[in-house]
């Protein structure tokens, strides 16, 4: 006799807005948010996809990237986690690695520099001997009205964080990297429909599209996949850091699903780019959006 998996409607599966009042300081806390986002602390079963793989992920601290980092450590990688000043939370995720009965490493660091991306990849190859997963997840916006709004060290800031690092980190990396290792770029929704208060971000988020087809191309002859995720809108710190009261309230209300994405939601389409179950997958873009069709 056959046993029904109990499954839950996905528009009521996680907290649906209105969101409690906050606001925080960039780049935001996962602590001081209301509700705590779910990274799979709890949830996430691992089955050996990563087995004795090593990863670097950029923005491991929290959001996404916790969420990434927690899920391959159970499917066996050991995976530094690249973070900016948030040491709490950087800390915190490298604490559900080792519990994982994995290596976690926490290294602090603007990936807008060059120098500090090469030595991120030293570091991965030290500590772990090699690498086999990068993750470009780490991402930096700040909202505004109107054109003027954008100094110039700003915009330079963004493309600096979202986009240099990436070819700094894969410059330093692919050509590092054994046969079966793969890239992983987190793009955004933005960057298919981009909204203007997002001008700069956005901008950044195509870019990162035409970056991850144009380096598949290249990284084939290094037998090295390339690939991105797009998700749409997810419950992290940077949201509460980012908006104000009334757009945190809402924020993940008008998509299809009627809610934000948690984390936790985002990280098994990473885990199946990485593994070698996604090994004639290269050159795409995956979206995660709730039900919007950026494509």
């Amino acid at each position: 006799m056959s046993t029904m998996i109990a499954r839950k409607d996905p528009r009521t599966l996680y907290f649906q807005p209105p969101m409690p009042e906050q606001t925080q300081e960039l780049p935001g806390s996962t602590a001081a948010m209301k509700p705590t986002p779910d990274h799979g602390e709890e949830s996430y079963r691992g089955s050996g996809r990563l087995k004795d793989c090593a990863a670097l992920i950029t923005g491991g601290d929290s959001g996404i990237g916790r969420a990434v980092a927690i899920a391959f450590a159970r499917e066996g990688a050991d995976v530094l986690v690249s973070h900016w000043k948030e040491d709490d939370d950087a800390l915190d995720t490298v604490s559900w690695i080792e519990k994982a009965g994995r290596k976690g490493l926490a290294v602090a660091g603007d990936i807008a520099d060059e120098t500090h991306c090469e030595r991120l990849v030293d570091r991965a190859f030290q500590e772990f001997g090699r690498l086999d997963i990068l993750v470009n997840n780490a991402s930096f916006h700040v909202p505004h009205e109107q054109i003027e709004e954008w100094s110039s060290e700003q915009f330079e800031r963004t493309f600096r964080v979202n986009l240099f690092s990436m070819f700094y980190l894969c410059k330093a990396a692919l050509p590092r990297m054994a046969p079966g290792s793969a890239i992983i770029n987190t793009t955004s929704i933005q960057a298919y429909q981009p909204r203007g208060t997002l001008l700069d971000y956005a901008t950044t988020k195509s870019a990162t599209v035409g970056f991850t087809k144009a380096l598949s191309e290249l990284a084939i002859e290094s037998g090295v996949r390339v690939n991105a995720v797009a998700p749409g809108p997810v419950w992290t710190p940077l949201i509460p850091a980012s908006y104000g009261v009334e757009k945190v309230k809402e924020f993940g209300a008008s998509k299809p699903l009627e809610r934000p994405a948690q984390p936790a939601e985002l990280a098994p389409v990473y885990v199946l780019l990485a593994s070698a179950e996604a090994s004639y997958i290269t050159g795409e873009v995956y979206g995660v959006t709730g039900g919007t069709m950026p494509f």
